[in-house]
């Protein structure tokens, strides 16, 4: 949706892809010179990587072994049992509300807050949550909670199951959200409430299945949303140290401390792919080939969606293999981290508008009042163009400073900087991409 749609009540959108789904500015809304995007992108990325290569010669970043400890009461309120269940009463509480409404509302989302609080509320919202207080969904899912009870009537051990497999890592996780982008991005009418149901219900169901069988340690990568969540806490300046401890940290010790595990590259590459497809959809060009296309809109949107992730996913599986190239200690996700605060800045940039207007909206119709007014972006187009281009290029910088520290540490030291330079071709390329779906 782009900006100019963010306050309009979703039942006057027509077309399935302007729902409350999209949340991108276009070239019309964004009033900045294409030039000047582009030449300040390229002058930040590239003064970052000189001074990163003349300036840090050795890894600074220390993971989960960082931080200073938050005083013993925060502690332990945050550690309390009654603080666990009263954030699992609140999870399995908001998901009973929010089903209520899919199952017996109205299926005009201007009425029902049931999409507005899957699409946004919790979709959106969740990033900024996890960013201010990290993984909350791990404390809140509903799921945890249905599990859980479960095993305790039956007399069973939440965590007893059998051991994933090492191969497994977070493929779950990635299937799970190009499952969800699909219905919000490509699905005929994501906002309605047979769509939402078939999708929560489906997905509740095999998660639920999946964690009688491996147990409670499943949902930390194998539900897509706890391990979305869980990725963008890593850059929560509030985290755990290695000894359990609530510290106060540099969110880039915590983005350091992501296990390279299997399946993080696709889960990443699957944040970055949709969120520019989403971007690209909003585009002429491809409306019109949506509309014309022999195979029809959902296929040619399923295409689209996997062809923008496989892009993303090749790109850097091809930068990843030249680094890897000078050395042989990298694995193909030693660097996947570095692309975090890239998915970050995508979805600032998108959703911002979405968030600040949709949300309240979504809010106040929960209430009980019928067909709110949204209020007004905060931004006019200006100050949105600003927004969105610096969110870009902020991730992309941090993404570099993140990428330079891993090198240090794995690259021979005469090679650190030159091995590098493969990465940074990488953040150039998405960096041009990025300002490309907001401005070209």
């Amino acid at each position: 949706m782009n900006a100019t749609l963010a306050g309009t009540p979703l039942a006057a959108r027509t077309s399935p892809w302007n729902t409350l789904a999209h949340g991108i500015g276009s070239q019309h809304d964004l009033p900045i010179s294409p030039f000047y995007a582009y030449a300040g992108a390229f002058a930040a990325l590239f003064v970052s990587f000189l001074a990163l290569g003349l300036l840090w010669s050795d890894s600074r970043f220390r993971g989960d072994r960082s931080g200073f400890a938050l005083p013993g009461p925060v502690q332990r309120f945050a550690d309390a049992q009654i603080t666990r269940v009263a954030l699992r009463v609140l999870g399995l509480g908001a998901a009973l509300f929010v089903l209520a409404h899919l199952l017996f509302g109205p299926d005009d989302p201007a009425r029902n807050p049931g999409p507005g609080a899957v699409h946004v509320l919790f979709w959106v919202g969740l990033v900024p949550a996890s960013l201010l207080f990290g993984p909350v969904w791990r404390l809140l899912n509903p799921l945890r909670t249905l599990h859980e009870a479960g095993c305790r009537a039956l007399g069973r051990d939440p965590d007893a199951g059998h051991a994933l497999p090492p191969w497994l890592g977070m493929w779950p996780a990635a299937l799970g959200l190009f499952a969800y982008t699909w219905l919000e991005l490509v699905s005929p009418d994501p906002a309605s409430r047979t769509a939402l149901l078939t999708f929560l219900l489906t997905y509740a169901a095999v998660q639920l299945a999946a964690a009688a069988w491996f147990g409670a340690h499943w949902f930390a990568r194998g539900d897509a949303f706890e391990a979305y969540s869980t990725l963008f806490a890593r850059l929560s300046p509030i985290g755990r140290r290695h000894d359990g401890r609530l510290v106060l940290r540099n969110p880039f010790h915590g983005l350091d401390a992501t296990p390279p595990a299997p399946g993080l590259v696709a889960t990443v590459c699957v944040m970055l792919g949709s969120t520019a497809y989403d971007g690209y959809s909003d585009s002429p060009s491809w409306i019109t080939t949506l509309q014309t296309s022999s195979l029809g809109r959902t296929a040619t949107g399923t295409l689209g969606l996997l062809g923008a992730i496989a892009f993303v996913a090749v790109l850097y599986s091809l930068c990843a293999g030249a680094t890897r190239a000078f050395t042989h200690r990298p694995s193909g996700a030693a660097f996947a981290h570095s692309l975090v605060p890239i998915a970050l800045g995508y979805l600032v940039a998108h959703y911002f508008t979405l968030l600040v207007t949709e949300g309240p909206r979504t809010v106040i119709l929960a209430s009980g009042t019928d067909n709110p007014v949204p209020p007004e972006p905060p931004l006019g187009p200006g100050g949105l163009a600003a927004l969105q281009v610096l969110a870009i290029v902020t991730g992309h910088v941090l993404g570099v400073v993140a990428a330079h520290d891993r090198a240090v540490r794995l690259l021979p030291p005469e090679k650190s900087v030159t091995g590098q330079l493969p990465l940074f071709a990488l953040m150039i390329a998405y960096t041009l991409g990025g300002l490309g779906l907001l401005i070209a």
